[in-house]
């Protein structure tokens, strides 16, 4: 491993513009960037993952929730995508809310990131571990936790060096994966439909229905409230687009762009997989119905066989569903350790972390510490909760969303406040940058207040229970999400305590003298 001791000077450090920071500057394109952001959200996987129980909190009309979770994460796009353009720092939201708000809210921004991705990333590997031993038949391992993370750890560590090596490298293996992964999402959409409408539909199959699409016929708010949640988390991970900003040609528009069309495309996949999975199997519990127990934790599985077959090319196509599978949680793996690394590499830039979290190397151009440390933080994490109990690590990694909504949020509201004074110059200004990242800021923050002292804080929900004083009986999937987020202010009082030139003069530009104010 060779890092480089060529790191921008103190006095540079202040400026994002390209190259000073030392990554390959104009490496990727718009259609490379998009690829990047639709494999970070890793859509077979989420609806794999997610359908089941998105049907279970408001049946047949999944498909307009799916829909209606689009609609926060555009309007955090459009933050993401003004605050770029005035900007294009990898550190994106800690940055960003630094300008906003000051050098201690940036760095929870920046924390949130960092603590997502850290979780998630327990997940995606064991997911892989899976999936890879189901893919050569071996169902033995498959269900065998310790096999299971051997595999996931193996996972992380060849993601971790594709990563290392190079972004250009990282772009092209997305790319491939991503087309392999929406072809045959597409090809099982299309061919469940035709089954649904021809001589062959299964006895649970449903013709669609205009009541699908009317959020007013789902019994109750809570009802509401729960499925929006989680379609909300289903398109996260386009933002890693935005996150490789300064290895990207023309890095102040590009990487809004794709944030933005990322997001209008995971809708189109979702909006057709979701409403052709809920027309051939219907919401029954029984059989191939989305909301039957044996199904609802991975639908795409029982749902392609049932589609495909198991003989012929229809076996073929079972088989590559489950690498369709397996390769998106493995691209998203990759894609999640990307936006890390450049989190904690921009923070040691500014000097609120360490200095040898910029670094970088001197070939590849790419972050060494900070994208070996978050391989290592993540091997460590998963073997950690896998070693304790299987039931932390589930309720950890349903804590993930925590996280999500604290930092997308924030984005939306420093887009806001940065931008306040030029606001009413331009019918587009004040849609754009304020009225759009507002409202998606708005309700990030009420999805995450809901799910941290409601739905998540139930004894009842999730499969930990933790006595907390004065409190008493707390779900472990809100102790462990409110938990670490809150790890992250100590971990900020320490950092400043060790070096403060971050917290005491943080080495931004003052925000007046950017454009676009």
């Amino acid at each position: 491993m060779h890092e480089s001791t060529l790191q921008p000077p103190p006095e540079r450090a202040q400026s994002s513009a390209a190259g000073e920071k030392g990554l390959k500057g104009g490496a990727l394109g718009l259609v490379s960037s998009v690829a990047i952001g639709l494999a970070s959200t890793a859509p077979a996987y989420s609806l794999a993952a997610t359908l089941g129980f998105i049907a279970l909190a408001v049946g047949v009309q999944s498909p307009i929730v799916v829909i209606l979770g689009f609609v926060p994460m555009l309007c955090i796009a459009y933050a993401y995508k003004a605050m770029n353009t005035v900007d294009p720092d990898c550190g994106t939201t800690f940055t960003w809310a630094a300008r906003a708000f000051g050098p201690r809210t940036g760095w929870m921004g920046g924390w949130g990131i960092i603590i997502a991705d850290i979780i998630v990333m327990a997940n995606l590997a064991q997911i892989a571990g899976q999936y890879g031993f189901q893919l050569v038949g071996a169902e033995t391992l498959a269900e065998s936790r310790w096999w299971t993370a051997l595999a996931g750890v193996l996972w992380i560590v060849v993601m971790t060096a594709i990563c290392y090596v190079g972004i250009e490298i990282s772009a092209a293996l997305q790319r491939w994966l991503l087309v392999l992964e929406v072809v045959l999402l597409a090809v099982l959409s299309v061919t469940a439909l035709v089954k649904v409408y021809g001589s062959s539909a299964p006895a649970e199959s449903l013709h669609i229905s205009a009541s699908w699409f009317n959020p007013f016929e789902i019994g109750s708010a809570s009802a509401l409230t729960q499925g929006v949640l989680l379609a909300v988390f289903i398109y996260w991970g386009w933002d890693t687009a935005v996150s490789v900003n300064e290895e990207t040609a023309d890095r102040e528009r590009t990487p809004g762009r794709a944030a933005v069309i990322s997001t209008v495309l995971l809708l189109l996949i979702y909006a057709l997989v979701s409403t052709s999975a809920q027309a051939f199997s219907g919401v029954g519990d029984k059989g191939i119905g989305l909301t039957n127990p044996d199904n609802s934790g991975d639908v795409l599985g029982s749902f392609g066989d049932e589609v495909f077959g198991t003989h012929g090319i229809g076996g073929v196509l079972s088989k590559l569903l489950v690498l369709m599978v397996l390769t998106s949680a493995a691209a998203s793996t990759q894609t999640t350790i990307l936006p890390t690394a450049r989190t904690s590499f921009s923070m040691a830039t500014h000097k609120a972390l360490p200095a040898v979290f910029g670094r970088v190397h001197p070939r590849f151009l790419t972050p060494t510490w900070s994208t070996v440390a978050m391989g290592v933080v993540s091997i460590a994490f998963y073997t950690t909760l896998t070693a304790i109990s299987g039931n932390v690590l589930e309720d950890s990694i349903a804590s993930v969303g925590l996280g999500i909504a604290f930092y997308y949020g924030l984005t939306g509201f420093a887009s806001v406040w940065y931008f306040r004074k030029s606001l009413t110059s331009s019918a587009s200004n004040l849609w754009l940058k304020g009225v759009l990242p507002a409202a998606g800021g708005l309700m990030l923050l009420y999805f995450f207040c809901y799910a941290a002292f409601d739905v998540y804080a139930d004894p009842e929900y999730g499969t930990t229970v933790i006595n907390l004083p004065v409190v008493g009986a707390t779900g472990g999937v809100s102790v462990i999400g409110i938990g670490s987020l809150l790890l992250g202010v100590l971990l900020m009082m320490v950092q400043r305590a060790v070096s403060g030139s971050w917290f005491n003069n943080p080495d931004v530009p003052k925000s007046a003298a950017l454009p676009g104010r």
